[in-house]
């Protein structure tokens, strides 16, 4: 476990991933893989699962869950915050970046 947390959950999304592992009967070993997919010309696609420990993993316990990131996708997820979104377009986690500003024009 590192005292660095690359990534942050939202009290409303660290609440739909303690659900998920409850009512989805997710292993006990597991955790919430978070991490990158792609590359090359189409640029990485953040992602999030859940998965069991791999040797390239650093392991983190974010509000409670315990968050696994593979090394090399570190740099990817750094200052990011998973939030979890319920509206009438549909409901799902995101991705956001609580640092960014918005461009006035």
């Amino acid at each position: 476990m590192f005292d660095f947390q690359p990534v942050t959950l939202t009290p409303k999304a660290a609440e739909e991933v303690r659900k998920i592992m409850q009512t989805k009967n997710i292993p006990a070993d597991y955790g919430l893989r978070v991490g990158v997919r792609g590359g090359g010309c189409g640029g990485v696609k953040l992602i999030i699962g859940f998965d069991k420990k791999k040797d390239a993993d650093q392991t983190y316990t974010i509000e409670g869950i315990p968050v696994l990131v593979d090394k090399g996708h570190t740099m990817y997820v750094v200052g990011k915050e998973i939030d979890f979104y319920e509206g009438d377009e549909g409901r799902g986690f995101m991705f956001t970046d609580p640092k960014a500003t918005a461009l006035k024009i």
